[in-house]
């Protein structure tokens, strides 16, 4: 049996790994153009790019505190229930935070797997 607080800790992970997905993508935007001879310099320059861009770091550091969050969690969550309960609301997050900064999420399609995975996260949370 999952408690509310429990349920409000696994929703801020899922808020959390779900809202940073689409600001990460657009942080990484620009880095197909560093450009290096050897394989070193180039993992060297992507890690110099990205880790110097406060538009990656502020969203990669929010997604780890979730992660950080989601470890904690799982002291007292049972974990058939935290790992669907997290992925998929993430998921749903992600989509929305994605359209809501203009990115195409697929249409009717995506709305109806999410209605979905909405329904099934439901049953979850009612079977526990």
């Amino acid at each position: 049996m999952v408690t509310a607080g429990e349920a409000a800790w696994l929703a801020l992970v899922a808020a959390l790994w779900g809202s940073t997905g689409p600001f990460l993508r657009a942080g990484a935007a620009g880095l197909e153009g560093v450009r290096h001879r050897s394989r070193l310099r180039q993992l060297l320059g992507e890690i110099r790019f990205l880790g110097l861009s406060y538009k990656y770091m502020v969203p990669f550091l929010l997604n780890q505190g979730g992660s950080l969050l989601f470890y904690l969690t799982l002291a007292s969550t049972d974990l058939s229930l935290a790992v669907p309960l997290c992925n998929s609301l993430a998921l749903i997050i992600t989509l929305v935070t994605g359209r809501i900064l203009g990115e195409d999420i697929g249409g009717k399609r995506a709305v109806a797997g999410m209605l979905l995975t909405l329904l099934g996260v439901t049953l979850c949370l009612a079977a526990s």
